[in-house]
């Protein structure tokens, strides 16, 4: 029998007969008690409480009534059979206990599309909200320009050219709420009688909602310069969804000469004479710790051929939820036509903000002190690694904020993780990243190591226990 150990808040507003309820339907659905188990009698209980055996039976008539208890007669009150009819314990109690779980406990996770929000620059983006909303400005919670605010575009535009290699005007630039909804956007643009081709492995998120959206989807392999051209060519596809500044997950940078030959695919017209276009996602170009930046490919493009899309949520925080769209010209007209009516999917405060916040440099100063942080990180985690072995090889630590470790020892990517979960730590197989396998590389595990949202102390830790369980 259950002893129920209720504490009942006598001067709360709430009946007391309801508190009891409350309490016990509410061990009900969390499994505290457990179906067929018997609850202690209206006597009994009342009598441990200190309250009149009236207010229990109102208690228990009301969990009689909604099915949470049974009673039998001679015997008193079960607890009803209602485990397997569908989960009742509460979200709260469910990631309580997902949290309690071992199988479920990291020490270190190396998520490789990590953001450090420690360096959120809280301060400057309290001071420049508090400078937006200081007059009374009516006009900015009425609906703004759907492509987005005029001064925020043309801070874009000026960003991306300096910065970037990007050749544009603000009215080619649309500000939306995230990659995915600009994507969806596109594909209002353009109509969906395409075919796209991705890199494989590739940005899994974007292939998904290609299909998703109904699109004929193909992959194509890469090699050591990035999307293999004359597979492109004879996949069929008209669209190629490219990630050449710092391709994710393999990190390679698209060497100018590969950039010219995918250019030169989509200058050419495809099947009945339909125009070839390259979408270029420009996610991370920030982060690159060997030479200079790479130019976007879109700087190259003098065809109009090349959808260039950007995003905040590396450079400053996820949240943010502010990516770009820069449509070539032949395209804006058919925007206007197709989309026009639609309207702006981030609010003209937060667009505000952010075009103070690029304006007046804050921007260029976050990512310098961003860069240096990533930078040292990078280095930590790239010493800690060479005090590991010979048994892999590091690619792609020139730019983002993750590398790859390529096995050459004939341990499986399972193994690899399994053991890394078992030390506490969460690493990344390449294969979570590829539409299909690559017969090239079979035999051969990859594990992504991300080190944005991880201290330089942590990394080393980390390190040392990944030392121990792969040796």
């Amino acid at each position: 029998m259950n002893e129920l150990t209720i504490s009942l808040d006598t001067k709360s507003k709430i009946p007391l007969y309801e508190q009891i309820y409350r309490y016990i339907r509410r061990d009900i659905r969390d499994g505290r008690i457990g179906s067929g188990e018997k609850l202690p009698s209206t006597r009994a209980l009342s009598k441990h409480l200190e309250i009149s055996r009236s207010t229990v039976e109102l208690a228990y008539e009301q969990l009689l009534s909604e099915g949470y208890l049974e009673a039998e007669p001679c015997r008193g009150y079960f607890v009803a059979e209602i485990e397997g009819l569908y989960q009742l314990r509460s979200p709260v109690r469910q990631a309580e206990q997902r949290s309690k779980d071992p199988q479920r406990e990291y020490r270190y996770d190396f998520t490789p599309s990590g953001v450090d929000l420690n360096s959120f620059p809280y301060n400057t983006w309290r001071k420049l909200s508090k400078e937006c909303l200081q007059d009374d400005r009516a006009e900015l919670f009425r609906l703004g320009d759907p492509q987005g605010e005029q001064g925020l575009r043309s801070a874009i535009c000026n960003y991306l050219h300096q910065a970037r290699g990007v050749n544009c005007t603000p009215e080619q630039i649309i500000v939306g709420a995230g990659n995915d909804y600009l994507l969806m956007l596109l594909t209002m643009v353009i109509g969906r009688e395409h075919k796209v081709a991705l890199e494989n492995p590739t940005y899994v998120q974007a292939y998904r909602l290609f299909e998703q959206l109904s699109y004929d989807v193909c992959t194509v392999d890469m090699d050591a310069k990035g999307m293999n051209v004359g597979q492109l060519e004879a996949s069929g596809a008209d669209i190629a969804f490219v990630m050449p500044s710092h391709q994710y997950p393999l990190g390679i940078v698209m060497p100018i000469k590969r950039r010219m030959e995918l250019l030169r695919w989509a200058e050419n017209d495809g099947l009945e004479g339909r125009p070839r276009y390259i979408i270029e996602d420009d996610y991370d170009s920030e982060f690159r710790y060997k030479g200079k930046p790479v130019p976007a490919l879109q700087g190259y493009d003098n065809q109009e051929c090349v959808i260039y899309i950007g995003t905040f949520s590396k450079s400053i925080a996820p949240a943010i939820r502010m990516s770009y769209l820069v449509l070539p010209k032949p395209l804006l007209q058919r925007y206007h036509e197709n989309c026009g009516f639609l309207s702006s999917t981030v609010s003209r405060v937060d667009q505000l903000i952010l075009q103070k916040f690029i304006e007046d440099g804050y921007y260029e100063r976050h990512l310098n002190k961003m860069r240096a942080l990533y930078k040292n990180r990078h280095d930590v985690l790239l010493a800690c690694l060479k005090k590991m072995g010979d048994s892999f090889r590091i690619s792609g630590e020139h730019a983002g904020v993750h590398l790859l470790l390529r096995f050459e020892d004939g341990r499986k990517e399972e193994e690899l993780i399994r053991k890394a979960k078992e030390s506490g730590i969460r690493v990344y197989g390449l294969s979570q990243y590829c539409i299909k396998p690559d017969k090239n590389e079979e035999g051969q595990a990859t594990i992504l190591l991300g080190y944005a949202n991880m201290s330089e102390e942590a990394i080393r830790e980390a390190a040392a226990l990944l030392k121990t369980a792969w040796k």
